[in-house]
């Protein structure tokens, strides 16, 4: 058997962290981390950052030593072994995903409004929710080489539009909105970083493609380390000049598209649309992609008898069945929760996962190398951070946290039903 061909560079590493996690969640949270943190924006996402960036050191340990496109998935199994935990676990990522592709449905309808005059119809909105989710599923059902040869174009420009903002933005900064004065108080600064934390969700692909990553003893730490220290640069830059460019009246007004508003005083009407049209392209994108890996996921879990083979079943190499029925819970998802609530349910669900994977390099830290003081605080820290988050979304949001323990709820009842009895029967059927 032959290997698997590793043509993937170190600069090539890093962009697909980047391009993970730069994806549509700057454009939907922003206003979100701004209603919360208020003039502390900035730190709010630099928090979120370190906790991402604590997971990190747990990825790039457990990647280097088991090079697995499960990623994810493989390091569960590699921790609790495949039984009941893992089988709930590996379902929960796989609707966490659906969730952020959600996310991005929601933000690609907000800022695709502010071309309409119509920006409060609910037709409209959910008319662009569903065509941001419908079209991405039809090229993926269509064409695979278009996925993959789109998004490196579409990181570019993404990362382009910021820099763009970043930089003609600073003059207008006025430092006097950044103060301390202005800050939420220390929980509301945290738990904004936590609502938010779903930007930093992507940083773990670079672990699915280990297999084909050069030097991966190397390049597979590198990677994700200088992805998320760069996002957590970038994110920081990005509320600077929000916070310290708008009054936060304005920002409020134009919560869901907060970062269009933001590139106005340097850049006029034309920055304002420059960054919808980027936005546009950004959320699409990162909804063509999550459907690529998640349909992709699906099919790997349906394989290992994890999920129904239903999804195991695929046309030229692509998983079609996993991309319609990725398509079909998202368009209900997108089309009956609201951008807050999402974005609680998709950070919440990542930070519950990055806590898991935490535990597994804990268990496993002699194996992999890990020092074992560094995976106790990233445990402390994305445990008592998700902890945060329930408690805050418990008291402001109760329907959000309802959904929340509904996808956990869900996970678990589908692995105790489905692996107890299908996948066991399954077995014993093809032993015989």
């Amino acid at each position: 058997m032959s290997k698997q061909k590793r043509d993937i560079s170190l600069p090539g590493a890093i962009s697909i962290g980047i391009g993970g996690m730069v994806g549509g969640g700057i454009f939907a949270v922003l206003g979100e981390a701004v209603s919360l943190a208020h003039g502390a924006t900035a730190v709010a996402f630099l928090f979120a950052g370190i906790v991402a960036l604590l997971t990190a050191y747990s990825y790039a340990k457990l990647s280097v030593t088991y090079q697995n496109r499960g990623g994810t998935v493989f390091f569960v199994a590699q921790g609790f072994g495949n039984n009941f935990i893992s089988g709930s676990i590996n379902l929960m990522l796989w609707l966490s995903y659906l969730v952020t592709i959600s996310l991005y449905a929601v933000a690609f309808a907000s800022y695709g409004q502010t071309f309409f005059t119509t920006q409060g119809s609910t037709w409209l909105k959910h008319g662009l929710i569903s065509f941001a989710i419908l079209l991405p599923a039809l090229i993926n059902y269509v064409s695979v080489s278009f996925v993959e040869k789109s998004e490196t174009v579409f990181v570019f420009i993404k990362l382009a539009i910021l820099i763009l903002i970043i930089v003609t933005g600073a003059p207008y900064v006025e430092t006097a909105r950044l103060s301390p004065a202005n800050w939420g108080n220390s929980f509301s600064i945290i738990v904004a970083g936590m609502v938010i934390f779903v930007a930093y969700e992507g940083f773990e692909l670079i672990a699915n493609s280990a297999e084909e990553i050069t030097n991966p003893r190397v390049n597979l730490p590198r990677a994700i380390y200088a992805s998320v220290i760069i996002v957590i640069l970038l994110y920081a830059a990005i509320a600077l000049i929000t916070v310290g460019t708008v009054s936060e009246d304005v920002l409020m007004k134009a919560k869901d598209y907060a970062l269009a508003v933001a590139a106005k005083p340097a850049l006029g009407q034309i920055g304002y649309t420059l960054v919808s049209i980027a936005a546009l392209l950004a959320t699409f994108s990162a909804i063509n992609a999550t459907i690529y890996g998640n349909a992709r996921l699906g099919f790997i879990l349906a394989k290992d008898g994890e999920l129904p083979s239903l999804l195991a079943l695929e046309e030229r190499k692509i998983p079609t069945t996993g991309i319609i029925v990725t398509m079909l819970l998202s368009l209900v998802l997108a089309n009956s929760i609201n951008l807050t609530e999402i974005a609680i349910i998709g950070s919440a669900s990542f930070l519950l996962i990055f806590f898991i994977v935490n535990i597994v390099a804990y268990k496993l830290n002699d194996a992999i190398g890990a020092n074992k003081f560094i995976t106790a605080i990233a445990i402390f820290v994305s445990g008592s951070a998700l902890m945060t988050l329930l408690l805050h979304t418990y008291s402001k949001n109760p329907t959000a946290i309802g959904v929340f323990f509904v996808f956990i709820l869900s996970s678990v009842l589908f692995e105790l039903t489905y692996g107890k009895f299908i996948r066991k029967t399954l077995s014993i059927c093809n032993e015989d």
